[in-house]
């Protein structure tokens, strides 16, 4: 999504939580709902899960439908579904479906990548989607990206060096600084390159959370392939698979 309705997500009260919501907000039109409030329905969703994800809490479903959706909860279907999915492309976050009896959304960052304040924005955006396409391009370009090259694909995704960015900031100094600073990328200058040029690995803190193949079965998932449709990096993530220890 191009854009967020609010910098500070609304935050349920307790006696939100707890309460019944009056009769006017259960009763839900029958009528399909126009896209233009599913559009705002979406945004209030996303900004609600934003702000658990930020504060590191759960969620449920009537906790979602008495904060956000207590005029449409009949759509929460299809609402539930495209925030969740607004989620895992543009913020990094993977909303677990809840086990019974508790009901309880676990909300973790895709790919296993640890959370850190560090890679938020100045609004609390996270910016682990970001540090997903580039460990994406890595592997796909062999194991390391000349900068120009990394710059240029980044510029495809509207990602543009020195301009800001609406939720990662000022891109060049999250992946040169901040994911550099964090242990997430290698930035080094190009052996014997004269003049020098510089190029992206990843770093041991992405090698010790994350493997090639859920890095690899991600991409897939976004494309709408399956893993193997890419055998040389199937193969290459496979061989460097952990091997689980034997009981």
């Amino acid at each position: 999504m191009a854009s967020r309705r609010s910098n500070h997500p609304r935050e349920c009260s307790s006696t939100e939580r707890e309460g019944h919501p009056s009769t006017s907000r259960v009763r839900a039109s029958s009528l399909p709902l126009p896209d233009t409030v599913l559009h705002d329905k979406v945004h209030e969703l996303v900004d609600f899960v934003l702000l658990k994800y930020n504060n590191q809490e759960t969620t449920t479903k009537a906790e979602m439908l008495h904060c956000v959706l207590q005029d449409c909860q009949e759509h929460f279907p299809r609402i539930f579904s495209k925030a969740s999915e607004c989620l895992y492309m543009v913020f990094g976050i993977d909303v677990k479906e809840p086990e019974p009896p508790e009901q309880i959304y676990a909300l973790v960052p895709v790919l296993d990548l640890t959370y850190n304040r560090m890679l938020a924005g100045e609004h609390g955006i996270p910016k682990t989607s970001l540090l997903i396409i580039i460990l994406s391009i890595i592997f796909i370009k062999g194991n390391h990206v000349h900068e120009e090259v990394l710059w240029e694909m980044l510029g495809r995704m509207q990602v543009y060096e020195g301009q800001e960015h609406y939720a990662y900031g000022e891109p060049r100094q999250v992946i040169t600084e901040h994911l550099v600073q964090e242990g997430y990328l290698v930035y080094r200058q190009v052996p014997d390159s004269s003049p020098a040029r510089y190029e992206f690995l990843w770093g041991p803190r992405a090698h010790a959370e994350t493997t090639k193949l859920k890095v690899l079965e991600h991409l897939a998932k976004v494309i709408g392939k399956d893993p193997q449709s890419y055998p040389r990096l199937y193969a290459e993530a496979l061989r460097e698979e952990p091997v689980a220890p034997q009981i």
